[in-house]
């Protein structure tokens, strides 16, 4: 408990410095840093929250186990085919995948277009062992479907890595993949 407590104000000391100036990103950060960064991030947090939109636009968040990114960012996130996002992923494509890192702090937020794949090859390449019990033929079954994120836009805070967005609008650091 006392490891937790003390984490939590070395994190906002951290903020602090930073919020007061002690802490400025010095010059912009190439697109390869901000990658770099993005894929540690992702690493560390393993899950993820993906939000979509629901039919009234409203959005709707929910944790994931998704896989690394592919070397064009692309994601995918395995789903039961019955799952709320499988039809509100069909009335709009438009979706955000976030991971927080609290150790670092830092998140990566990835903005995207979703496709969903019930592809048996892509479906065999994507399959996590430790899902066995969630599915009713693993990966083979009609159960099992792939969310495929292709990414359109991202954003990156990395305290780690100085990644520390605008001091004053605190924007973070961007990537466009258009």
């Amino acid at each position: 408990m006392r490891f937790r407590i003390i984490a939590a104000l070395a994190g906002l000391l951290s903020v602090a410095q930073v919020a007061s100036g002690q802490q400025t990103q010095k010059t912009p950060p190439t697109r390869e840093a901000v990658l770099v960064a993005a894929r540690s991030i992702i690493g560390k947090a393993r899950f993820g929250t993906l939000v979509t939109l629901g039919e009234k636009g409203e959005p709707h968040a929910r944790v994931v186990d998704p896989f690394a990114p592919d070397s064009s960012f692309t994601v995918w996130v395995a789903t039961n085919r019955a799952t709320r996002k499988v039809g509100e992923i069909k009335g709009d494509a438009r979706v955000v995948l976030l991971w927080f890192e609290p150790g670092n702090p830092g998140y990566v937020s990835l903005s995207g277009h979703a496709e969903l794949v019930a592809d048996p090859s892509e479906k065999e390449k994507h399959w996590k062992t430790e899902w066995r019990n969630l599915y009713r033929d693993r990966n083979r079954g009609d159960d099992y479907l792939l969310v495929r994120i292709r990414p359109t836009h991202m954003e990156v805070v990395s305290y780690a890595d100085g990644l520390l967005g605008d001091p004053s609008t605190w924007k973070p650091v961007t990537i466009d993949f258009r």
